[in-house]
């Protein structure tokens, strides 16, 4: 079985340089990765920091898990606390989930989360959706096995967006992966109709070689999140940790950005559209 893990939990895991080690990690932080999007439920990701010094490998992610915490999301007329399974398809296999509060375009969800003796909180909004109107997989040349994926959809007219595209390959990748160069502002485009080249997200521990395209073969699930500028902040800082890190299990200089009072992470609501494209059969050789 196939297991993978987002460089984001690593990423945030050791989310000060080893420069500032000694002044800010004298005691772990509580990270977060949490989200509630339109038409689902609450997911979260719980866990400690990791040590800039620490070896980081599957082994020791799972040391850093956090499973007994008591999870609360609200939408500030009803709430649920969370429930905690095991998904054998991630690392860490983990995961917080609800099963009450359905996501809405428009409302405002708050997280809290107790754990020991501490409290960490987070408030966001679930943005309106954008349908995808078509996405392609697209060959350079018709004798490649390998492409690209078009992803075109219309930015609305006289509104603020702020976009993530990201990709699950079935039976590959058991989660949505952030689209390498794939959060959007709107304030780049130059017309409401866009069509933009995506290319595969990052992971760590993957089970064969990264690459950053698609393949002959692949199923693809290509989703259109509409977020929040905090997420956009976030996640563009994640991005140049990965860009601008030699080795990105360590980041740069600077921490990633954060939405979360008393830990690190994101809490973020998003609106989704999700497209399935199909690639050309894989040709097995003679």
């Amino acid at each position: 079985m196939k297991k993978y893990i987002l460089f984001l939990f690593v990423l945030i895991a050791v989310s000060c340089s080893k420069d500032d080690f000694s002044e800010q990690s004298i005691e772990s932080k509580i990270v977060v990765e949490g989200w509630i999007e339109e038409g689902d439920y609450a997911q979260v990701l719980l866990s400690s920091s990791i040590p800039v010094t620490d070896v980081i490998d599957s082994t020791n992610v799972l040391n850093h898990v956090i499973r007994s915490a008591k999870i609360t999301v609200s939408d500030g007329l009803n709430s649920e606390v969370l429930r905690v399974r095991n998904d054998k398809n991630r690392v860490p296999p983990f995961v917080y989930y609800g099963t009450k509060l359905i996501g809405e375009a428009g409302k405002e969800y708050s997280i809290k989360i107790e754990y020991l003796n501490r409290v960490v909180q987070a408030v966001t909004t679930i943005p309106k959706s954008v349908n995808i109107n078509n996405a392609e997989y697209i060959k350079k040349n018709p004798s490649d096995t390998t492409g690209y994926i078009f992803v075109k959809f219309d930015d609305p007219v006289n509104e603020k967006n702020y976009y993530q595209i990201a990709t699950k390959i079935d039976g590959e990748e058991p989660i949505f992966v952030p689209a390498f160069y794939g959060n959007l502002d709107d304030k780049n485009f130059t017309e409401s109709a866009m069509s933009i080249q995506i290319n595969r997200g990052v992971l760590l521990f993957p089970k064969t070689k990264f690459t950053p395209y698609f393949a002959d073969g692949d199923l693809i699930y290509v989703k259109l999140r509409t977020q929040n500028k905090d997420a956009l902040d976030f996640w563009n800082s994640w991005q140049n940790e990965i860009v601008n890190s030699r080795n990105p299990i360590y980041p740069a200089n600077t921490s990633l950005k954060s939405n979360i009072n008393g830990g690190i992470g994101i809490w973020a609501g998003y609106g989704q559209s999700t497209f399935i494209v199909k690639t050309p059969e894989k040709i097995k050789p003679i």
